[in-house]
């Protein structure tokens, strides 16, 4: 009987090698049509590009195209092979998202208090949870849609990794939720959350699933605690969108206005 901890470490790991391998054999030379060339030039000498913009893209394609060794013929193409990469690791903690599911759906009849070990199956089940979760990841890989973004100098390929690790993060969390250490997946995810915000904010619609992963793990369920928890969600998700992320730049506006317009300081400071 092999260790599924070590396969399943392992095979993501392999799928990630192969992902990888495709994604950078199909890259795009240059510029895609649309906003690849603006945010491949922008970031090319960390410029602004259009709002709300990419900061931290911008910063991580900027270093990716100094590998073009001084030929701005090959910054496209390096920027490009970040998207690359990118999706590659989104491919390979996905890969480890569905073999966690998996289990937790193989193991439920044997421990619903999610105290079961993955060694305690039997080899058939061992498989079928490996074999779940390299389907599930290498279809994904060869995606129309997720291909395509892989291959060209997007943000979308980077925050699919964003939302693919901070999904896998929770999925850590519940694995030790009641342990003395458990929360710094809790501070991880929200790190990685205000971190892509600075490539795109479509990682944040992972809050109602956090939410909801941590609902299911910490309560008793019911119908009224579900529509509970997801109003909160909700209000997390808004208050992200329409409150929080806005008024950090309208604070720092106020600040800028008061410093410079009112005590006469030079501009910036």
């Amino acid at each position: 009987m092999f260790k599924f901890r070590l396969a399943n470490n392992l095979l993501g790991w392999i799928v990630f090698l192969i992902s990888s391998a495709v994604y950078l054999s199909t890259i795009e030379p240059t510029v895609s049509l649309w906003d690849c060339g603006e945010f491949i030039a922008s970031s090319y000498k960390l410029q602004v590009g259009h709002p709300p913009g990419a900061p931290l893209f911008m910063i991580i394609a900027r270093f990716f195209s100094l590998f073009a060794g001084g030929n701005v013929e090959k910054v496209a193409m390096m920027v490009n092979a970040f998207s690359g990469i990118a999706s590659a690791l989104t491919i390979m903690f996905l890969f480890w998202t569905i073999t966690h599911l998996a289990f937790r759906l193989m193991s439920y009849r044997l421990a619903p208090d999610f105290t079961s070990d993955p060694e305690t199956l039997d080899t058939r089940e061992k498989l079928i949870i490996l074999g779940a979760g390299l389907i599930g990841s290498l279809a994904y890989t060869f995606s129309d849609t997720f291909w395509f973004s892989a291959v060209e100098g997007e943000v979308y390929a980077s925050s699919s990794l964003f939302t693919a690790i901070v999904f896998w993060a929770v999925l850590k969390w519940e694995n030790e939720a009641n342990s003395k250490y458990a929360n710094r997946w809790l501070i991880f995810i929200a790190y990685l959350m205000g971190l892509s915000i600075g490539v795109h904010l479509l990682n944040l619609l992972a809050i109602p699933a956090i939410v909801m992963v941590y609902y299911f793990r910490k309560y008793d369920v019911t119908s009224s605690g579900i529509v509970k928890a997801l109003l909160i969600s909700f209000l997390l998700l808004g208050s992200m969108m329409y409150i929080m992320i806005p008024g950090v730049v309208w604070l720092a506006s106020r600040f800028e206005l008061i410093f410079v317009n009112g005590f006469g300081m030079p501009y910036n400071s």
